[in-house]
This record gives C-alpha cells, sequence and structure tokens, in this order.
C-alpha cells in the first residue's frame, strides 16, 4: 500500500464517518421529520455506483470505504422510512 491508497482511506473515512453523528441523533430521538429521504436516497444510490467504479478499477480504498458507507447511509434510510411512520 503506498501513500496514494493512504491518502484514498483517509478522505473516505473521513466521508464515510461524517453520517454517524447523524445516525446515532436520529436512533437517540427517533426524529427524522427534517432529514430528507430523497437526498439520502440519491446519496446511497451514488455511493452505490462508486463501489461498482472502484471494483472496475480495481480500487481498494474506493472499495472498502465505499463499502462501509453504503451500510452507513442504508441504515440511515432505514431509519427515515421507519421513524417517519410515528
Amino acid at each position: 500500500m503506498d501513500y496514494i491508497d493512504i491518502i484514498g482511506l483517509f478522505a473516505g473515512a473521513c466521508i464515510t464517518i461524517s453520517v454517524i453523528p447523524q445516525i446515532i441523533k436520529v436512533w437517540k430521538t427517533k426524529k427524522v421529520k427534517e432529514i430528507s429521504l430523497k437526498m439520502f436516497g440519491i446519496l446511497t444510490f451514488g455511493i452505490a455506483i462508486w463501489i461498482v467504479y472502484g471494483i472496475l478499477k480495481n480500487d481498494l480504498p474506493i472499495i472498502i470505504t465505499n463499502c462501509i458507507s453504503l451500510f452507513l447511509n442504508l441504515i440511515m434510510v432505514y431509519f427515515i422510512i421507519y421513524y417517519e411512520k410515528e
């Protein structure tokens, strides 16, 4: 792993962890009224496409960070759909 991969992993990690505070807040408050499902839906779709791109380029930092990001964003989408009913 060279320094370019390390920079890619660091950048991806920063983007990936950015959604964690929002997930924690929604989990604790159970409130999603102010959160856009469309935005998270488009973001999640874009992340999935980044994974495909990373696979096609055989770029491990893109694949790893976006797989984790996809998982976290799917949690957020689930919360928005589940708690929107309440």
